[in-house]
């Protein structure tokens, strides 16, 4: 059965990838045997990483360039990346409702995904999606990020190409700096371009990123969009293109990917013992008796965690191994 489901999902059917992206998400225990019974079919999907502020236009600006990549008659799978929800563990936003244009097109998939908690706007679970939608025949994943400014650093563990959108509000270039964006983008967009600032926006990312200094070969270039009239697309959509050349001509695809592949493997053993530490901290034992006496102030937390490291608290698999 599991073997005939991953053959669906390698045929491109879509329940069975609906299906398989929310045992990832609910990171069922069939996960690890699913995904290994995947590796051998990948393809390598593209994966265009959008980040920036809320209400940047992210969404808009990737349904525009969904439909530029239809246009080539390519697979296209839409990964929304909300806030999670206190109440149920889901995406609170809906990206169906803001991405209605290709709601109907079997040529594009569409998926809202929870944080699940993590910090850095992506839990691991996205890069797995990432190799679900690429062993069904994607060509072509754009990811967006949830707008939480200053933390989504993390979107450099799925994207090839890393867009950071802003738009022509004051303060924008000084966040960018601080948000650390300027490591991470490939290229920069200043959306609302028709909006008072934006070309005055544009010239001062230009003139950042002329005192920055990044030995990667690829000059960040600064595009002006215009997302909701589709002004700017045409030209974004040619510049990923241009980014992907050089990074296929300069092994330097295959570089990102092995770092990102590595990244994603802590990330993956860190969001596994986060969740056997909160499993462990609501059973009773040791280390709820410790977390205890924490909340009650009777030991301070450092204090705690050392002795919770050192006496045997933890589970062995848990425990640093001690010195020889």
């Amino acid at each position: 059965m599991a073997q005939e489901r991953i053959q669906r999902l390698i045929a491109g059917d879509r329940r069975t990838l609906s299906r398989l992206i929310t045992l990832v998400e609910r990171r069922d225990p069939q996960v690890p045997d699913i995904l290994r019974q995947v590796h051998s079919h990948l393809k390598g999907a593209y994966c265009v990483g959008v980040t920036g502020p809320p209400g940047a236009g992210k969404s808009t600006l990737i349904n525009s360039l969904a439909s530029l990549v239809r246009k080539e008659n390519q697979q296209v799978g839409i990964l929304a990346v909300d806030p999670t929800s206190t109440f149920s563990g889901g995406a609170v936003l809906g990206d169906r409702i803001r991405m209605q244009h290709h709601a109907l097109d079997p040529g594009v998939y569409i998926r809202s995904m929870a944080t699940q908690g993590a910090q850095g706007g992506l839990s691991s679970s996205v890069g797995q999606v990432v190799r679900l939608l690429d062993a069904a025949g994607t060509d072509m994943v754009l990811v967006e990020t949830v707008g939480v400014g200053q933390t989504e650093l993390d979107i450099t563990t799925v994207a090839d190409t890393v867009i950071v959108v802003l738009v022509p509000e004051a303060g924008d270039t000084v966040q960018t700096m601080k948000a650390g964006l300027t490591e991470i983008a490939d290229i920069f967009v200043v959306n609302k371009i028709d909006r008072e600032g934006g070309h005055a926006q544009m010239v001062a990312l230009r003139s950042m990123l002329a005192l920055g200094k990044r030995d990667t070969g690829w000059r960040v270039p600064v595009l002006g969009t215009q997302a909701n009239q589709g002004k700017g697309i045409g030209e974004l959509y040619a510049t990923v293109q241009e980014h992907r050349r050089f990074l296929e001509s300069s092994s330097t695809l295959e570089a990102r990917r092995r770092e990102r592949r590595r990244r994603e493997f802590l990330l993956s053993i860190e969001e596994t013992l986060r969740l056997r530490l909160a499993d462990l901290l609501q059973a009773e034992g040791a280390l709820a008796d410790l977390a205890g006496a924490v909340e009650q102030g009777e030991v301070d937390p450092a204090t705690a965690a050392q002795d919770a490291l050192k006496d045997n608290v933890l589970p062995k698999a848990l425990r640093p191994a001690e010195p020889e």
